[in-house]
């Protein structure tokens, strides 16, 4: 008993340091120059469009294939000197495979309704976590050894979307190793957001959200373990959909999960305009789309609604934010006003211990029985060892090719060994929140739940609050699907949100929902719009 004891008391001393030192960077950053300025507001009409218009207005030879990409690539060259979400582009490719979709449509020898069919996104641009592989891409997932590794195929849904017609236009920023939620690595170095640059963006799919958010592209792919998809769409106001667990492959991303985290990392798509995510999520997932109810129409007066403002009080996280919380009851109002439906508020004790039993799921071995890849293994060259207290004693230095929420990691691990009777009875903890879940939402429930307790911080925040990622990481675990969607913006001018869970394969009902409240709410607001 000694042992977990000691493990829960340098716990909450660490979150009471944490708390103090965040008021001091807070204090700091109140007195230092800052750049509040958000990337300058969308006017071209044709990048106010969803994807789904996009190609219908490229089959019926309304617009120019290539003058799509170009205004795409004019956006992006003047917001991502702003932003740095981007990292590698493909421009000139992409012009010339955006000809010749002109030119098989100047030919005349398909139609509307079979185009649609075979190609839906036709000629629409979208782009591409850097972790996952786009030919003659880098695919270093912001590790700096692996700065010179360039893609020789494409990732599998890389590979949907491209038959689906749509066409890539470059490789955007994400956390090292995609294990953090502020979007920066010692390669591409941070990306900032678009409300305000003096934000973060999220992580780890932070460059997709940001790029996605500032109008550069219309849609992309990212992908979720802890939230990376969900995160990064909260605090850039735009849509993310983490799938039912299984229904999209993961092949081609690096690092590739192992153990029992295999069966929690997610990729989904992430977009401006509700309307796109299900048409994409049917690209991207494939056969396996036929598990699913996508096609099932979704009335709100027929959906049970249930709602948690917070997750009960853990001592590891940071209270909800006042305005998320009038936001969210804004949200019950709306529903209960407009549809007569009663908002069933709900205490779900066992998530109070989300960032726990997250925890003890992603370091238990799979069911073959081996033990997940370590951190700390992931970050070293191949044939080498990685030491993190070294590591920490060279980034003080300045040589260390490292971040230093991944030098931390990697002493976490070596410091905390794995509990394996703490861990059995947390995974216990995990399958009854699961069959919690699944009798309370059954086939007609839509769960309401903050997509994170703070509103898009400042840049380094995260690092003394490393655990608010457990508002999303919970619902990896659980295997449930989540569509992030937004609510607004807060009197900073910054993303408001919310996440719509539901049980197992019934992605149709968070994914109908969000498409509903894009009407009443508003969807993605213009970065620097008055």
């Amino acid at each position: 008993m000694a042992r977990p004891v000691l493990e829960r008391s340098l716990s909450l001393l660490l979150c009471v340091v944490s708390r103090l030192l965040l008021a001091l960077l807070s204090l700091v950053q109140s007195f230092g120059p800052r750049n509040l300025r958000p990337v300058p507001p969308v006017v071209r009409p044709l990048l106010l469009l969803s994807g789904v218009e996009l190609a219908r207005r490229i089959r019926q030879r309304q617009v120019k294939c290539v003058d799509i990409i170009q205004e795409y690539i004019s956006r992006i060259r003047d917001v991502n000197p702003i932003v740095n979400a981007l990292v590698s582009e493909r421009f000139a490719a992409a012009l010339k495979e955006a000809q010749q979709v002109d030119n098989r449509l100047a030919e005349g020898g398909e139609d509307e309704r079979s185009l649609e069919e075979s190609v839906p996104f036709l000629g629409v641009p979208f782009t591409v976590k850097e972790a996952f592989a786009l030919e003659g891409s880098p695919n270093s997932c912001g590790l700096v050894s692996r700065k010179n590794v360039i893609a020789l195929s494409d990732a599998a849904v890389v590979t949907n979307l491209r038959k689906a017609g749509a066409i890539p236009l470059g490789v955007t920023n994400c956390s090292e190793l995609c294990m953090w939620y502020e979007c920066s690595n010692n390669l591409y170095g941070t990306t900032r957001n678009p409300y305000n640059v003096d934000r973060i963006v999220g992580g780890s799919s932070g460059g997709e959200g940001c790029i996605i958010a500032a109008a550069g592209s219309v849609m992309g792919v990212g992908s979720d373990i802890g939230g990376s998809i969900r995160i990064p769409a909260f605090f850039n106001g735009i849509y993310g959909h983490k799938p039912t667990t299984g229904l999209v492959p993961n092949d081609g991303q690096f690092p590739n999960a192992t153990g029992l985290r295999a069966e929690f990392l997610c990729t989904g798509p992430m977009c401006r305009y509700a309307e796109d995510l299900i048409p994409m999520f049917k690209v991207m997932a494939g056969p396996n789309i036929s598990k699913v109810k996508l096609d099932e129409e979704v009335f709100i007066k027929k959906v049970k609604f249930y709602s948690m403002e917070h997750d009960g009080g853990s001592p590891f996280l940071s209270k909800v934010d006042n305005e998320l919380i009038h936001a969210q009851r804004r949200l019950i109002e709306y529903l209960e006003v407009q549809f007569g439906v009663q908002v069933q508020q709900v205490e779900i004790h066992k998530m109070k211990y989300a960032f726990q039993i997250w925890s003890a799921m992603m370091s238990s071995p799979g069911t073959d029985g081996k033990e997940p890849k370590s951190f700390k293994d992931l970050m070293a060259d191949p044939g080498k060892e990685i030491k993190p207290l070294w590591e920490l004693a060279k980034k003080i230095l300045g040589l260390s090719p490292h971040t230093l929420p991944a030098i931390g990691l990697g002493i976490v691990e070596d410091l905390v060994k794995v509990n394996h009777r703490s861990n059995a009875k947390l995974m216990n903890l995990c399958q009854n929140l699961r069959a919690e879940f699944s009798s309370l939402l059954g086939d007609d429930g839509v769960f309401l739940y903050p997509s994170h307790p703070k509103i898009a911080p400042r840049h380094h925040h995260p690092k003394l609050m490393p655990f608010n990622f457990a508002y999303t990481a919970i619902f990896n675990v659980l295997g449930l699907p989540v569509t992030q969607c937004p609510l607004g913006l807060s009197k900073d001018g910054l993303p408001l949100g919310i996440q719509l869970v539901a049980n197992h394969h019934n992605d149709h009902l968070c994914l109908g929902v969000a498409q509903h409240l894009e009407c009443a709410f508003g969807g993605w607001r213009n970065p620097g719009a008055p």
